[in-house]
């Protein structure tokens, strides 16, 4: 208790009251044991009043006179306190070291010496004790009170990022916190996967911009963590999502590809991807194949346009605009024959045998032929009204595409992106 204490006295041990009488003890009667020493034996040993021994004077007396076990019982007592300390300062510094880790008192660090570079990563729902907690683990400060004493001085804090950090060990929290609290700081590799990318196109992507081989990527691919739908049967082609990525440093091929997939599965909960299949009469796995397609031949807003072409080629009876069901687009034939960046095809082209080749085979190809953005995913979902049955961009380098509804206009259109070759296009065609 402090000396300032105010409380006011324990009752019982008031100086000032009235002490309560002692009590009567029962009395004792003296049992003689057969060591005892008698008056006369006393005496006659020679001890003097005051309790002195004289030389010579009886061993007898003397043992029994001995303070010896009185001694031992302290020595004892002294050494039972000793232990009751030293446990008790082993489990105070157990209790403390606990209480620290879970944001106790501990001081902090000078931060006047460089220590190890620390790669520290904040995690999707870390509060400010939860980084201090993980940053002391990783010796970074020396306590979680003096983090959240530096966070709750700074209006900063409470806009720190998810991501990875370079640290050192031993900063002081003030110095921690300023570098979490910068963006800028956060390390990571950007990967930007451009729209209508083949996965041999982003696995080449990948490689080039994170330092790991091409083999490491293709072994993820066929991870079955990666989260592809069960209606893509384990082929990823169309279902790594164009975006722009940050990768931590310490992500992994496999886990990179899940982001992409990830990403995707964003994608086709926005457009409510399983719904929207089911209301135009189509399984899930048909309509990413059908965006796919309008990636490969659209653009801004001719995607809803193309996409109704598809539909009514796949809907149209028999022979309806001699199309007979087929698609006949270039981009099917482009894919069979594993090459990009084609605008037109010849005609020998145009025979390729392949499951994929829709000059040659009516429907829908097995699969979808590159990656689909968001653009052409809504257009496949949401097509424009119409009764076109061709399309034709008549200007490769503006994107300017017409649409016709009969094959006669369809060959005006042709003559059209024929000219534009000859004339303009200065070989692109």
């Amino acid at each position: 208790m402090s000396e300032h204490d105010e409380r006011g006295p324990i009752p019982g041990l008031d100086d000032t009251a009235e002490r309560p009488a002692v009590r009567d003890e029962p009395e004792y009667e003296y049992q003689r044991d057969e060591t005892d020493v008698d008056q006369a034996e006393y005496d006659e040993a020679g001890w003097d009043d005051d309790g002195a021994r004289p030389r010579g004077g009886s061993r007898r007396a003397e043992r029994r006179g001995s303070r010896v076990p009185g001694c031992l019982a302290v020595l004892v007592a002294l050494a039972v306190v000793a232990v009751v300390v030293v446990v008790g300062l082993k489990a105070f510094s157990s209790v403390k070291d606990k209480l620290d880790g879970l944001g106790g008192s501990g001081g902090d660090y000078s931060g006047q010496t460089a220590h190890d570079s620390v790669t520290f990563e904040v995690k999707p729902g870390d509060t400010a004790a939860a980084i201090g907690r993980n940053l002391k683990s990783d010796g970074v400060v020396k306590s979680v009170d003096a983090f959240i004493s530096a966070a709750n001085e700074n209006p900063d804090a409470a806009g720190i990022q998810v991501g990875y950090y370079q640290l050192q060990k031993e900063m002081r929290a003030e110095d921690a916190l300023a570098v979490l609290v910068d963006p800028k700081n956060i390390v990571k590799t950007t990967v930007a996967i451009p729209e209508g990318l083949r996965v041999t196109d982003v696995v080449d992507v990948l490689a080039k911009k994170t330092g790991f081989k091409k083999a490491a990527f293709e072994k993820a691919l066929k991870d079955p963590s990666i989260g592809l739908p069960a209606y893509a049967k384990g082929n990823p082609e169309g279902y790594l999502f164009p975006a722009t990525y940050a990768f931590g440093p310490k992500d992994q091929p496999v886990d990179m590809i899940k982001k992409m997939v990830a990403r995707w599965q964003q994608a086709a909960k926005e457009n409510d991807l399983e719904a929207q299949s089911a209301a135009l009469g189509y399984t899930p796995a048909q309509m990413m194949t059908i965006a796919s397609l309008v990636q490969a031949e659209g653009r801004g807003s001719d995607m809803p346009k193309i996409a109704r072409v598809i539909y009514n080629r796949l809907e149209g009876p028999g022979n309806k605009q001699g199309t007979d069901g087929r698609l006949q687009i270039d981009a099917t034939v482009n894919y069979a024959l594993n090459r990009k960046g084609v605008a037109t095809v010849t005609t020998d082209e145009l025979k390729t045998e392949s499951p994929y080749n829709t000059y040659l085979n009516a429907g829908l190809p097995p699969g979808p032929i590159e990656a689909p953005g968001d653009d052409a995913i809504q257009a496949a979902t949401h097509p424009a009204k119409g009764d076109w049955y061709y399309y034709v961009t008549v200007n490769l380098k503006t994107g300017e595409t017409k649409f016709a509804e009969t094959y006669d206009e369809f060959l005006q259109y042709r003559q059209e992106l024929k000219s534009y070759c000859e004339n303009e296009s200065a070989g692109a065609c």
